[in-house]
């Protein structure tokens, strides 16, 4: 019952949110045709001809509504985080139909129309959302709710479960009673607590519609025996795991041959819509500076050739992906001095190492620009965690919590750790914070946004030197 209830909520609201485009340009159609409200021009194409614009709307509506996990089941839906969600996805979508259709040249669209339906896309979803609240708050406050549970286990565990299940409103349940197991300290005071000799009393006639299997890690060992023991009900049996720190809703458990795998730690590395959309985000931006900024290349070049003596790309092993070692570029900016003690000292403000040309290209983070060459390699991305040395990262992953989790992701050329300021001599803690939080929210609208940020902060950034 759990499992349908929440399918069908799932469909639902996939339903809903991918027909919204529908529901935005019938909106659009009748304000822009159907009315006197706007003007009409002569360029207009046939009303008729924006079908076609409706299924490309809706298709790339659909992809990116998934990724931005508009369709999750989250209570409340009408929230901050999901109303920006929604604004990201109603602007990827639309940048990328309006970029589409400024190479189509069959029909002339009209600007307004596709505006207007963008606004209505937007507005419309969050009416949506809101509807979805006031529905399942209102389920939610119901005496009887929508199916009824038997909860095997009756310590502070399985109380702890059954609250979590009366708390929540999609779906809502009741809690039958609770099954105590042998050896177990009873908490329970506000429902029914049975023995493992009532089973095959509770078996008919009691309108259980699923079976909570609340037991602690320690006790999972019983589990097999457990199963053949609840096998006489006639409901359908739930484990609740425990593995400490909330797990990705998203995930669910694979087989690997005879083996039953459930991710604990999760990545968006592992989605092909991160694989493909990144990859090719990557390739395309990467391509555009290396052409646009060959001058710049070359300029820079020649001033560190005439500044001090020594190569023009200074490389350097760095931690990537997964652990991988690589040879990152950048520009020299310091004096030659021995690899080992490059790799070992940290640059600090005013670091007597540094050139002339060196200060300037780091104060505006010019230096980097050669490791675009690593984003074509595949070794970095544009966006994402800023790559550390080998020994560095030994030494902050004893001292800084989950450090190494910054490497699920490719490493980047900017990071949302460093358009917040945190660069350079700065708190590796608090770097790791930021870095942490972008690989739990990954998603193309937040790259998006760290590019703008890291054009918008590039020369006025107190932390670059």
């Amino acid at each position: 019952m759990i499992r349908r209830r929440l399918n069908n909520v799932r469909f639902v609201i996939t339903l809903t949110i991918f027909s919204m485009p529908l529901a935005a340009f019938g909106l659009a159609a009748y304000l822009r045709f159907a009315t006197h409200l706007l003007p009409r021009y002569s360029s207009d194409a046939d009303p008729s001809s924006y079908f076609g614009l409706l299924i490309l709307t809706t298709v790339l509506w659909g992809i990116v509504a998934e990724h931005q996990k508009l369709v999750a089941i989250e209570y409340p839906f009408f929230a901050a985080r999901k109303i920006r969600s929604v604004l990201g996805a109603c602007l990827i979508t639309y940048l990328a139909v309006l970029w589409i259709t400024f190479f189509y040249r069959e029909f002339t669209f009209s600007r307004v129309f596709i505006w207007l339906s963008g606004v209505s896309l937007f507005l419309l979803t969050l009416v949506a959302f809101a509807i979805f609240d006031w529905a399942w708050g209102k389920n939610g406050s119901r005496d009887k709710a929508g199916f009824t549970v038997l909860i095997a286990g009756a310590d502070e565990f399985a109380e702890g479960v059954a609250q979590s299940l009366r708390a929540g409103h999609v779906p809502a349940c009741t809690i039958k009673g609770h099954i105590r197991l042998p050896g177990q300290a009873c908490v329970i005071s506000d429902t029914p607590v049975y023995q493992l000799r009532d089973i095959e009393e509770l078996a008919i006639g009691n309108g259980i519609d699923d079976v909570i299997v609340a037991i602690p890690p320690t006790l999972l060992g019983a589990l097999p025996e457990l199963r053949r023991q609840l096998s006489s009900l006639c409901a359908p049996i739930r484990l609740v795991l425990d593995v400490g720190e909330p797990v990705d809703t998203c995930q669910r458990p694979f087989t690997l041959g005879d083996l039953l795998l459930f991710d604990l730690q999760t990545t968006p590395a592992d989605s092909s819509l991160y694989v493909i959309l990144k990859r090719a985000f990557d390739l395309a931006f990467s391509a555009c500076v290396l052409i646009f900024a060959a001058p710049i290349f070359f300029l820079i070049a020649l001033a560190i050739v005439v500044s001090s003596p020594g190569p023009i790309i200074f490389l350097q092993e760095r931690v990537g992906l997964n652990g991988k070692l690589f040879r990152m570029f950048k520009f020299r900016t310091m004096e030659m001095s021995s690899a080992g003690e490059s790799d070992a000292r940290w640059t600090v403000q005013n670091d007597p190492r540094c050139t002339r040309v060196g200060k300037m290209l780091r104060k505006t983070g010019l230096d980097e620009l050669p490791q675009f060459l690593n984003v074509l390699k595949g070794e970095m991305s544009v966006v994402g965690p800023r790559p550390e040395r080998p020994i560095f990262v030994q030494k902050f992953m004893h001292s800084v919590g989950n450090y190494n989790r910054r490497h699920y992701l490719k490493v980047g050329i900017t990071g949302w750790a460093q358009v917040n300021g945190w660069r350079g001599d700065t708190s590796i803690a608090k770097r790791v914070e930021y870095d942490l939080y972008y690989v739990r929210h990954w998603t193309m609208t937040f790259d998006l946004l760290i590019v703008a940020l890291t054009l918008i902060r590039s020369f006025t950034d107190k932390n670059a030197y």
